[in-house]
C-alpha cells in the first residue's frame, strides 16, 4: 500500500527553475567581491546545495575565525544584485516535466515551495508561466533565517499549509513529499521527518542517495507514480 501523501513540497533552484549555473556564477561574483574564493568543485563538493547564507557564514568563519553577520547580509545583497541583472536579460527556463506535474498535483495534494531563494527572484521566475498561481505557499529566504540542511524551512512550509486549512486535521511531516536536487535539501526534509524525492537535475544520482528514491527528472512522471516510487 502506498504511502498516505497530502502535500508537495518543492525546492525551487534545480527542481523547478533551470537557474543554478547563473546563481552559482553570481554568488561567485559576489564572494569574490568580498576576497573570498568559491570553486564550482567546491560549491558542488564541499558545501553540496547548501543555502547561499550558511555557506557565506561558513567562508567567513574559515577565513577570519568568526563570522560578521553584517558582511553575509553585504554579500547576500551584492549576489541577488547580480543576480536581478542577469534575470534581466535572460528569464530562467522551468524544467522539462514541472508544468504538467504540478498541473496534475494541484487539486489533490497541497502545494508548496520552501527555497533558499529570495521570494522576489521565485515570483520573477514564476510570472507568466502556467504553474504562477498553482502553489498554495511559498517560504523564502526571507522567511526562514537558518538555511538548509536544517530542517526549519520544511517545517515552516509544512505550517503555513496547515494555516490555511484550519476545518481540516492537520498533515504530518510523514504525509510530506519533498522534490530536491542536492544533499543539503535531501537531509533538511529529513529531519524535518518527510518522505523525499531527489532528483538529478544538479548532481549526479550518487551523491543524492539519503533521499528515499532518485530519479533523472520529472519529465514523464505523474504525481502519483512519484508517490508509488517511496513503497
Amino acid at each position: 500500500m502506498a504511502p498516505v501523501i497530502r502535500a508537495i513540497i518543492f525546492d525551487f533552484n534545480g527542481v523547478i527553475a533551470d537557474d543554478e549555473t547563473p546563481h552559482v556564477c553570481c554568488f561567485q561574483q559576489a564572494l569574490a567581491e568580498a576576497g573570498l574564493a568559491l570553486t564550482k568543485e567546491d560549491y558542488y563538493g564541499a558545501y553540496l546545495g547548501m543555502d547561499e547564507r550558511t555557506c557565506t557564514r561558513m567562508l567567513l568563519a574559515r577565513r577570519d575565525g568568526t563570522c560578521d553577520e553584517a558582511e553575509v547580509f553585504r554579500i547576500g545583497e551584492r549576489k541577488a544584485e547580480l543576480f536581478r541583472a542577469h534575470a534581466a536579460l535572460h528569464k530562467p527556463e522551468l524544467f522539462p516535466g514541472v508544468v504538467g506535474f504540478v498541473k496534475a498535483a494541484k487539486g489533490r495534494y497541497r502545494l508548496a515551495i520552501a527555497s533558499g531563494g529570495r521570494r522576489a527572484q521565485i515570483d520573477e521566475a514564476l510570472s507568466g508561466t502556467k504553474i504562477q498561481c498553482d502553489f498554495d505557499v511559498i517560504v523564502a529566504a526571507e522567511d526562514c533565517p537558518i538555511g538548509k540542511p536544517d530542517p526549519a524551512i520544511y517545517l515552516l512550509a509544512r505550517e503555513r499549509l496547515n494555516a490555511g486549512h484550519r476545518s481540516e486535521h492537520d498533515i504530518v511531516p510523514g504525509e510530506c513529499l519533498v522534490l530536491e536536487d542536492s544533499l543539503a535539501g535531501i537531509r533538511s526534509a529529513r529531519a524535518a521527518g518527510m518522505r523525499v524525492l531527489g532528483l538529478a537535475t544538479t548532481y549526479p544520482l550518487d551523491k543524492l542517495h539519503e533521499a528515499d528514491c532518485i530519479i533523472q527528472s520529472l519529465e514523464h512522471l505523474t504525481p502519483e507514480a512519484a508517490v508509488d516510487r517511496l513503497l
